[in-house]
């Protein structure tokens, strides 16, 4: 494996158990534990057959005793993000889930699937969670977030204050729309991009085609990552 792969997934396990911004570790952690037992789920194996999943009540195999609506968010955004709306994500933050606080779920989700999924397609044993690391969330709101394309509140590049981590200071990093996604907990969006671009592309190389930069081309990544958003109802 590559060493700056190997680093980056080691940093990105390790942090998996530190304080977030809006969680604290232990409940970070109970995120992931929620991420991996989604798929033993009766509730989300009935909605993802069914026509319209809100036509579907119950409850589901919880596994931590995270809240009702933050369980019911992992479970739908690992289950089945083809069909998430603007009106669950309305009704899931109205119930004690705040859009902070998603965002940053959706990190953790996003990290404990990469993680998880890379170390099935090696043959690996799924790890043991990451040590627990005292400490309390800052629970920082980026002072000039404000509504964008998306359901929740971002922080463009023009926005960022000195006061806010430096979410866009690595080379690539523009403010797409990809890039804003997680904006909101600038925290969070820098952790998932740090493995993301490991895993995959540093963004200056995406469209850098005079060169390769992985063990297979540039038309082999896409090929595969087309074929993955296929299968994971990605549309984006």
């Amino acid at each position: 494996m590559r060493q700056e792969l190997q680093n980056a997934i080691e940093r990105a396990h390790a942090a998996l158990g530190e304080p977030g911004v809006w969680w604290t570790a232990g409940e970070r952690l109970k995120i992931v534990q929620e991420t991996r037992a989604v798929h033993a789920c009766s509730l989300c194996r009935r909605r993802k057959q069914a026509l319209l999943p809100h036509g579907v009540s119950g409850e589901h195999d919880a596994a931590t005793d995270l809240a009702s609506a933050a369980v019911e968010a992992i479970h739908r955004i690992v289950s089945d993000p083809g069909r998430l709306s603007e009106s669950w994500y309305r009704r899931t933050t109205d119930s004690a889930l705040s859009d902070e606080a998603y965002v940053e779920l959706l990190s953790v989700v996003a990290i404990t699937t990469a993680l998880d999924t890379f170390g099935r397609a090696r043959g690996a044993a799924e790890r043991a969670l990451p040590g627990t690391q005292s400490g309390e969330p800052t629970r920082r709101r980026p002072k000039r977030a404000k509504p964008g394309l998306g359901w929740m509140p971002m922080l463009a590049p023009a926005d960022v204050g000195p006061e806010d981590p430096p979410l866009y200071a690595c080379a690539g990093r523009s403010g797409g729309n990809v890039h804003l996604a997680l904006s909101l907990v600038p925290e969070a969006m820098m952790q998932f991009w740090d493995l993301f671009e490991a895993m995959y592309l540093p963004q200056h190389a995406m469209r850098d085609f005079a060169r390769e930069y992985r063990a297979i081309d540039h038309a082999q990544i896409e090929m595969l990552a087309a074929r993955v958003a296929v299968h994971n109802q990605c549309h984006y």
